[in-house]
Parts: C-alpha cells; sequence; structure tokens
C-alpha cells in the first residue's frame, strides 16, 4: 500500500517534465543573457581588486624590508659616526691633558728656576750682609786692640817707625 502511494510519485509525468525542462531553458536564457555577465564581471572585478591589493602588500613589504634594512644601515653608520666622534673626543681630550701637563711642567721650571735665582739674590744679600757685618765687627774689634795697644805712647812710637821701614823697602 505504501508502494502504490508513492508509485505516481516517482514516475515522471511527461508533460511536466517538458514544462519543467522549457522553462529551465528559458531561465538558463534570461539568467545567461542578463545576470551571468553582470556577475561574471563582478566576479572578475573582485579578483582583480584582490590581485591588486596583494600586489600592494607584497611592493608594501617590500618597501618595509627596504626600509628596514636603511634604517639599519642608517643605524651603522649612527654608531660608527658615534665611535669616530668618541674616538676623536677622546684624542682631544688626551691632547689637552698632555698639552696641560707640558704647559704644568714648564711652568713649574720656570717657578723653580727663578726661586733659584731668587734663592742665589737672597743668598748673595745674606753673604753682603755677613760680609758687612763681620768687616763692622772686624773694623770694631781692631779698632778696640788698636786702642788698647796705642794707649801707650811708646808703643805707638815703636809702630810708627816699623810701618815707616817697611814703606821704605818698598
Amino acid at each position: 500500500m505504501i508502494l502504490l502511494a508513492l508509485n505516481p510519485l516517482v514516475s515522471p509525468d511527461p508533460g511536466l517534465f517538458i514544462w519543467s525542462t522549457v522553462t529551465f531553458l528559458i531561465l538558463f536564457f534570461l539568467l545567461s543573457k542578463f545576470a551571468w555577465k553582470p556577475i561574471v564581471k563582478a566576479l572578475d572585478e573582485r579578483e582583480r581588486s584582490i590581485e591588486d591589493a596583494l600586489s600592494k602588500a607584497e611592493m608594501a613589504k617590500a618597501e618595509m624590508a627596504k626600509l628596514i634594512s636603511e634604517n639599519e644601515d642608517l643605524l651603522k653608520e649612527a654608531r660608527l659616526e658615534r665611535d669616530s666622534i668618541l674616538k676623536e673626543a677622546k684624542e682631544i681630550k688626551d691632547q689637552i691633558v698632555n698639552d696641560a701637563k707640558d704647559l704644568a711642567k714648564s711652568e713649574g721650571a720656570k717657578l723653580i728656576e727663578k726661586a733659584k735665582i731668587e734663592i742665589t739674590n737672597q743668598k748673595l744679600a745674606a753673604m753682603a750682609e755677613i760680609k758687612n757685618q763681620v768687616s763692622s765687627l772686624s773694623i770694631e774689634i781692631a779698632e778696640k786692640v788698636l786702642r788698647k795697644q796705642f794707649e801707650d805712647q811708646g808703643k805707638q812710637q815703636a809702630l810708627v817707625n816699623d810701618l815707616l821701614k817697611e814703606v821704605k823697602l818698598n
């Protein structure tokens, strides 16, 4: 019984088959004439836009890699320049320190020479002062000794006679 009820559904009706085929062909013709061209065109445009976007992304990626490479090169160059500047600054500092040492040595030598000259001058002045004092003391002592000796008139006369004899002999 179930088989009999399904049987009309399984066997197709020839009129329905023909009209379904005609309707399908008309629909197919209308779709191919009016709908597929815009749909295919839209799909082609979408494919082109995706390809353009991918190529632009590749170009951007290449440009980014190029920029990264340039940045690394610039960074290396900046580091080399920094190292060069630091080296030059160190050399200038060392030169300034050496110049200052040399200047200090020469100034020290000048000051030492000046001090030696001053010491020599002070020494000569002190020696002259000592000579003056020694000569003054010697004169005072000699004067005192001579006064002691010349208190006696006879000793004075004998000394004058001795001096006159020496003058005659020369």
